[in-house]
């Protein structure tokens, strides 16, 4: 199916999908999803691999699943400046409107507004755990004032301290299972022990950061845990390092709310990656996430899309994530 085919689809199964702020019995045990039709604006080349099909051939996947109708759609809502600077600068904020134009500006603050509507969700109890189907990805953000790797806002860490300054959590544990790296991420929680940032992923590949030997610095050493894995890892390898160096911090760390950057570029066949994670696995990581959640008390866990750049690929990888978390 072409481009516009999808994005047209698309269109009309949104105008005819589950009423988004309806009050269902029992609402509070499904899993939230976030999607608008924002995320289709189009930012980079036509050639480059971060494109609006990439949502669109992800939403088909999930509303021609039996797993729709068991789904919570949360609305998305505007932001102001202040949700921004929890994590940015000024100068970083006026930077991304001043290079890329107001339409630009307004669908990267929306990435951010969708990952905030799902933790909103989850604390309010409105559902029990949440996925925000949202783009650009974010994990590469910092304070550059421009794109740093398909990113212009760090959604995730922006998510972290909102929940920590805005709605009183502590605790936040950051699960990052992209192929890349998220230095923007875990410069921004380098030095802070109430965040735990734990990555997996291919050190010799962009941006080439994320050394193990990186733990953190001052009052959060031990808080950064990078795992640089090999060229063809698998289910195997990731599962080995989710059980063996995540599990036991996470556990000892307590979380209060877990947040996931949910990259799909670490499945197999991606066209950015070189891991062989399949849907099975990212459906037993899923697992390993909620294990910690339910072992530290609740389980709030919102995952927001990071790369994914094989489109069949990342559809499947995320419906496989989806269901485990709808368990």
């Amino acid at each position: 199916m072409n481009r516009r085919l999808f994005l047209a689809r698309t269109c009309a199964l949104m105008a005819s999908g589950l009423p988004a702020e309806s009050v269902i019995a029992g609402d509070r045990h499904r899993t939230g999803l976030v999607f608008d039709e924002i995320f289709l604006t189009p930012f980079f080349p036509p050639d480059h691999p971060e494109q609006p099909s990439r949502l669109a051939v992800a939403w088909h996947a999930i509303t021609t699943s039996p797993l729709y109708h068991q789904i919570r759609r949360i609305p998305l809502k505007r932001i102001s400046g202040s949700e921004l600077r929890l994590v940015h600068t000024s100068a970083h904020i006026a930077g991304i409107r001043d290079n890329y134009g107001p339409v630009i500006d307004r669908y990267a603050r929306a990435g951010v507004a969708g990952v905030l509507v799902a933790c909103d969700a989850v604390h309010r109890g409105r559902v029990r755990n949440a996925f925000a189907l949202v783009r650009p990805p974010g994990h590469h953000a910092h304070n550059a004032g421009e794109v740093v790797g398909f990113c212009l806002f760090n959604n995730v860490a922006i998510a972290a301290r909102y929940l920590q300054r805005r709605l009183g959590y502590r605790r936040i544990l950051i699960v990052d299972w992209d192929f890349h790296h998220g230095d923007g991420t875990e410069a921004f929680f380098y030095d802070d022990p109430s965040v735990l940032y734990f990555s997996t992923h291919r050190l010799e590949s962009y941006p080439r950061t994320g050394y193990p030997e990186r733990r953190g610095a001052g009052a959060g050493l031990g808080y950064n845990i990078n795992v640089a894995l090999e060229c063809g890892a698998g289910d195997r390898e990731i599962i080995e390092a989710f059980e063996t160096q995540l599990m036991p911090a996470a556990l000892h760390f307590k979380p209060d709310f877990i947040l996931i950057s949910a990259g799909f570029d670490s499945r197999i066949d991606d066209t950015l990656g070189c891991f062989d994670i399949t849907d099975q696995g990212y459906a037993d990581l899923t697992d390993i996430v909620r294990s910690i959640a339910r072992r530290s008390g609740h389980e709030r866990i919102v995952s927001a899309l990071e790369g994914g750049y094989n489109l069949p690929g990342l559809a499947s990888g995320i419906l496989s994530h989806l269901q485990a978390l709808m368990k």
